[in-house]
């Protein structure tokens, strides 16, 4: 199995990309942008089935969308003029992951706790429970602990919220979800490299479908 990152620089004239990325609900448009580039298929999870994870960056050239896929993503089903996308193997670096190397690495996450029934119904607390701050520092090094790193650095901040409907149709579009998401950076060692590659390529936490989820990593001293 081949897994393929890919990087869709959008062209911020172009009225899809705006579309795209207005409003809070910029993440759930760009999910469906992002899955248009794959096979539909019926009856199962095509971003599970294709092992689609996504994240937007803002660079000094402007907004690009890095994608990592088990099924290389097809550039002609882009609206005309939306973006440039180039794709490569995964694989040589997943293959040079070793014990004790170090790395640096980013994740967009959705750092959330789930109380007991106890402990919601004591502090009037919801089922799920966004983390900030130290709280979030603290999921992503349990997360990066049992995904084969030891954390050296993490360097954390807010990413903007997921908010919009489920759907655009039937019951699904009358439920509203919302999703916190928290960026971290940092160095780390390699501890177990099987484990990591594993959790590379079915991404971490929850939320994968909005943006959250991929782990990029790249040997210390370069950009993650």
């Amino acid at each position: 199995m081949t897994v393929w990152l890919s990087r869709l620089t959008l062209n911020p004239h172009s009225r899809a990309v705006r579309g795209d990325l207005a409003s809070s609900g910029a993440a759930i448009k760009l999910h469906r942008r992002v899955m248009s580039l794959f096979p539909e298929i019926d009856g199962d999870d095509a971003r599970a089935r294709f092992g689609v994870l996504f994240r937007v960056e803002d660079t000094p050239q402007g907004y690009a969308v890095l994608i990592q896929s088990t099924h290389e993503p097809d550039t002609a089903r882009l609206p005309e003029s939306y973006g440039a996308l180039r794709s490569r193997p995964l694989d040589p670096l997943l293959d040079a992951l070793k014990p004790g190397r170090r790395i640096r690495y980013r994740c967009v996450a959705n750092a959330v706790r789930r109380p007991g029934a106890t402990t919601r119904e004591l502090y009037q607390l919801k089922a799920v429970v966004a983390l900030s701050g130290r709280n979030a520092d603290e999921w992503w090094q349990r997360k990066a602990t049992a995904a084969g790193l030891e954390v050296e650095s993490v360097l954390s901040q807010p990413v903007d919220t997921v908010r919009g409907p489920r759907g655009t149709s039937g019951e699904a579009a009358t439920q509203h979800m919302r999703h916190a998401r928290t960026q971290f950076d940092g160095t780390a060692v390699v501890t177990d490299a099987d484990e990591l590659r594993e959790q590379i390529i079915a991404g971490i936490g929850r939320a994968k479908s909005y943006g959250c989820g991929l782990l990029t990593v790249a040997p210390a001293g370069g950009a993650a």
